[in-house]
């Protein structure tokens, strides 16, 4: 009985280990992704103190941070993975999350809202920054939804998917 229970207990320390390598291993590239973004926000921009990175991958990748300013403002910046191009952007000047989603309640009537993210729409051949809204309507299709962050306006919208 004590090899059956000491067993169990080294097969499922065994188990553990493997789950955790595992996801070490699935997020050392966003963790690199965040470090290269960093550098390149403090090298590029007067961002002095970063507090949020996310990922963004639409028509392309995009590292999106949330920090402070050498001014002490706000600010989000959008940094292309492709070609390193910058976008900055302080945050009271632009749209909130919350307008974002006011504006798409104007139009439609989701279900539920799966997330709210900054982003990059392409419109025209060229990428805006804005607010990618990922949502579920009546008929339980995904859809998403972008808004300008400079302007409010909508910028397109993906339908039924």
């Amino acid at each position: 009985m004590k090899k059956w229970i000491l067993l169990s207990v080294l097969m499922l320390i065994v188990v553990m280990g493997i789950l955790v390598k595992v996801y070490l291993n699935a997020t050392e590239p966003v963790k690199e992704a965040e470090e290269k973004a960093v550098n390149i926000a403090v090298k590029e921009t007067d961002l002095t103190d970063f507090r949020d990175f996310e990922l963004y991958s639409g028509q392309e990748t995009y590292y999106v941070m949330t920090g402070t300013s050498a001014k002490k403002e706000d600010i989000y910046i959008w940094i292309s993975e492709k070609d390193k191009e910058i976008v900055t952007r302080k945050t009271k000047n632009g749209i909130t999350k919350k307008e974002a989603l006011n504006k798409l309640y104007e139009e439609k009537n989701p279900t539920e809202i799966i997330e709210v993210r900054l982003g990059m729409a392409r419109v025209q051949k060229t990428d805006r920054p804005a607010w990618e809204i990922f949502y579920r309507n009546e008929n339980d299709t995904i859809n998403y939804y972008y808004v300008d962050f400079d302007t409010g306006e909508k910028l397109r919208a993906i339908y039924n998917l």
